[in-house]
């Protein structure tokens, strides 16, 4: 991530981009001050303390390392904290990002300590001079983005979870899907407990009167939050669906063990006898039947085949088998 980014703004969406060194000297007239900052960097925390002249509660919270969304209103500016999904190449979407935000008619500062999509793309637009225009839109546009950079990564866990419905009653390897199953729980879980408190910090963002905010644009954060409930209740549905198959999978595998279990019950019922009697006759004392017969044997065998089709016709008789 780029330690510092800085850009002021015009009305018309056009911007001077500058850095760092540059900004003891900028000249700041009716355009709008961003400054975006990596703020575990020495400049971040330098220039957020001691030159940025804003509340001590923001300052505080743009360089803590960990945040709850939230929304806090500081007369007329607002001190808010969000988190993304984590888009980044081996990287795990729950692993969320966070963004602290500062933002006033006239001054925008940001800290995070990784490269933010939405950030990236607001300053691509800035550099091709057809971007943000007002403190305002910026915030409406940051929102924006980053609820719906969600979209891909809550619809890819809606479609294992779909396969999961498709293929759990059918496949016959049913233990390889367990794993898959808590993976998908465990995600929707972190993903609804991260997005909880953001959706709150929103409803907060759209019902504060700041004059900077016009009508239309609160009504645009309406929308933001709408669609970031709609995520949260899709994770919801989610949950409810993979635990409805973790307890269609443990009753099929108790089924199949069941069955199991029952053949070696039959099995151990059909030899039990057959093992009470070559235990009796194969004792080593006199005056064992047929010990002196030349056919003692065959007629034993005949004798156990008898044993098995009787028991055979009991346990059909039964419905045991």
């Amino acid at each position: 991530m780029r330690p510092f980014q800085g850009f002021l703004i015009e009305k018309d969406g056009t911007a001077k981009e500058f850095k760092y060194e540059n900004l003891s000297k900028l000249q700041k007239n009716n355009e709008i001050l961003w400054l975006h900052f990596d703020y575990t960097t020495k400049e971040a925390k330098e220039w957020i303390r001691k030159y940025s002249n804003i509340d001590s509660v923001a300052v505080e919270a743009l360089l803590t390392d960990e945040t709850r969304p939230r929304t806090i209103v500081l007369n007329d500016a607002l001190l808010i904290a969000l988190r993304g999904v984590n888009l980044e190449p081996n990287s795990k979407p729950e692993k969320m990002i966070s963004i602290r935000i500062f933002i006033s008619s006239s001054l925008i500062i940001s800290t995070s300590r990784k490269d933010i999509l939405s950030v990236t793309e607001i300053s691509e637009n800035l550099r091709r001079g057809n971007g943000i225009k007002s403190s305002s839109e910026f915030l409406v546009e940051l929102t924006y983005r980053m609820i719906d950079r969600m979209d891909s990564v809550i619809d890819k866990i809606e479609e294992r979870a779909d396969f999961l419905e498709e293929n759990i009653l059918e496949d016959e390897h049913k233990g390889g899907f367990r794993a898959e199953i808590l993976k998908i729980r465990r995600e929707s879980i972190i993903l609804k407990r991260y997005l909880a408190p953001q959706k709150e910090a929103l409803i907060k963002l759209y019902n504060e009167k700041l004059t900077w905010i016009d009508e239309y644009q609160k009504i645009e954060l309406r929308e933001t939050t709408d669609q970031l409930i709609r995520h949260i209740e899709e994770l919801d549905t989610i949950r409810d669906k993979v635990i409805l198959f973790q307890e269609e999978l443990v009753n099929s595998l108790t089924e199949q063990m069941n069955k199991k279990m029952y053949i070696l019950a039959i099995l151990s019922a059909i030899f039990l006898p057959l093992t009470f009697l070559t235990g009796l006759l194969g004792i080593n004392v006199g005056g064992i039947p047929g010990a002196n017969h030349e056919n003692a044997f065959f007629i034993f065998l005949g004798i156990l085949g008898l044993v098995v089709i009787s028991q055979f016709i009991f346990f059909k008789r039964k419905n045991w088998i």
